[in-house]
């Protein structure tokens, strides 16, 4: 039967509102971290020496192939008997923005390509170097096209943030799930957690496609 009590769910919205400005910080950094090993990644696949990109290749496969919650576990569990002693806040960044990294380098990588062939022999004829090359002409024009593809991770990762409250991030499911042990009631805050969700996610898509658009209609794309 049906039993929703609104008096609990106005006691526990605040805790659920302060727990999705934790889980929106967790999304911002993560997707920070792997937006810049991303296009260090595509960049050194295409520059590095070719040991060096053979190891960052398998690498990425690797990371790509085994499961995001894994590799939180690992960082948080193992990484401290490699030295890698790193609190929960600071482990799920780092598993996410990792993760995301090696997708966003595939997207990177199309963006990189899909600048035309032009653009790299005038910069050969202007003597740039390969850094000048990419900071001032490669990058700026494959970003455009990568828009898409990073706007829809950003979601993503926003969705992947209750992973970790395995290892106590107090994030939303975390706190729903506290909140749910406490008073033995868990209809009202699981389905807060996923109305909140809905509210951030379903908006922030149209923002992404918006900006999406405004910049390929400026440069007539």
């Amino acid at each position: 039967m049906f039993d929703w009590n609104w008096e609990f769910t106005w006691q526990i919205l605040p805790k659920l509102l302060s727990a999705t400005g934790n889980t929106l910080l967790a999304a911002g950094i993560g997707y920070a971290i792997a937006v810049v090993l991303g296009l260090a990644f595509a960049i050194s696949l295409r520059t590095a020496p070719n040991p060096v990109r053979f190891v960052l290749r398998e690498a990425i496969e690797f990371i790509r192939s085994t499961p995001l919650l894994l590799q939180i576990f690992f960082v948080f569990y193992v990484g401290p008997q490699f030295g890698l002693r790193l609190c929960p806040w600071s482990s799920g960044m780092l598993a996410i923005g990792l993760h995301y990294a090696c997708y966003l380098s595939e997207v990177f990588r199309g963006g990189i390509e899909s600048v035309a062939r032009g653009q790299w022999e005038a910069a050969t004829a202007l003597n740039m170097s390969t850094l000048q090359t990419y900071r001032r002409v490669i990058v700026p024009q494959a970003i455009p096209p990568s828009l898409a593809g990073m706007g829809n991770y950003l979601i993503g990762i926003f969705k992947d943030t209750p992973m970790l409250s395995v290892i106590g991030v107090a994030e939303l499911i975390h706190t729903a799930n506290a909140i749910g042990a406490e008073n033995y009631r868990f209809l009202e805050p699981y389905t807060m957690v996923g109305l909140i969700f809905l509210a951030i996610s379903l908006p922030a898509a149209g923002v992404i496609r918006g900006v999406e658009g405004t910049v390929r209609k400026k440069l007539g794309m």
